[in-house]
């Protein structure tokens, strides 16, 4: 085995400051999640499902969308769309992810008081499902935020309460002990990891009840152009099919199916 290198004592004693891990501008300015989605654009994403939105993107080359591990906490809910205001958690290191870590500058609190009115707060907990990384107090404050709702690869905490405050929640659970109990909070607004998927600020979630996708920023126009068509093609499919038509030569359809759909638009 070769001997380490040793490192000079002043490059161990130099602070290190974490690109995100610093408290954010209070200005709505210094927010990373800017408001740019319009709402024509919301209206229209909130008419296309989650399962249109993976099939357009997928014959663009984009296959990895669906956010893995996050389910509607309460059946029913609407279909919603936002812009994503990212969070992220690491794996819990003791002398971090301690209840004394709730008052950092560095802490879930702060980064809350950041969001937006209108964002969904996209929230990488490692897929962990044994700590809860919100729960109804802080799941309080997002909607007086105004916050559209919570998407998360992991799991929150207080049931009861959380789904008292009306906050619409994609997660995989539930759980008692509290974020610190394995994980350690490290900042919000750069991109993250969330259910195997890679979100950006700003990128566009669609949530609905097959679970969350992200549409990356640069392909919210095409989604917007072909999303609403692909929805209107699919439901002519369907009619047919419940007319008895077969599948062959329909889904897919041929040239003369397609000639018939287009027909049927004008």
């Amino acid at each position: 085995m070769q001997p380490s290198i040793p490192v000079p004592a002043t490059a161990l004693d130099a602070p290190l400051a974490p690109r995100k891990m610093r408290p954010p501008d209070p200005s709505p300015t210094g927010v990373a999640c800017s408001m740019s989605l319009t709402p024509e654009a919301i209206a229209t994403l909130s008419r296309v499902s989650t399962a249109t939105i993976t099939t357009v993107l997928l014959k663009k080359g984009l296959r990895n969308v669906w956010i893995r591990g996050s389910r509607p906490l309460r059946p029913g809910q609407k279909r919603l769309v936002g812009p994503a205001f990212t969070l992220r958690f690491v794996p819990a290191r003791e002398d971090l992810a301690t209840p004394e870590s709730w008052s950092s500058p560095i802490s879930t609190r702060t980064a809350i008081e950041a969001m937006p009115d209108g964002c969904i707060a996209v929230v990488d907990a490692m897929g962990i499902t044994d700590a809860g990384i919100f729960g109804d107090i802080l799941c309080a404050r997002m909607v007086k935020r105004g916050v559209t709702a919570l998407v998360t690869d992991g799991v929150v905490r207080d049931l009861e309460g959380v789904l008292g405050t009306g906050l619409p929640v994609w997660c995989d659970g539930y759980a008692a002990p509290p974020s610190v109990a394995g994980l350690t909070f490290v900042g919000w607004g750069e991109p993250i990891g969330c259910g195997g998927v890679a979100i950006f600020p700003d990128d566009i979630i669609v949530a609905d009840q097959d679970g969350a996708v992200v549409i990356p920023k640069a392909f919210l126009d095409l989604i917007l152009a072909e999303g609403a068509e692909q929805e209107r093609m699919e439901a002519w499919i369907v009619e047919q099919v419940n007319g008895g038509a077969v599948l062959p030569g329909l889904y897919p359809m041929n040239a003369e199916t397609k000639a018939r759909y287009a027909a049927s638009k004008k």
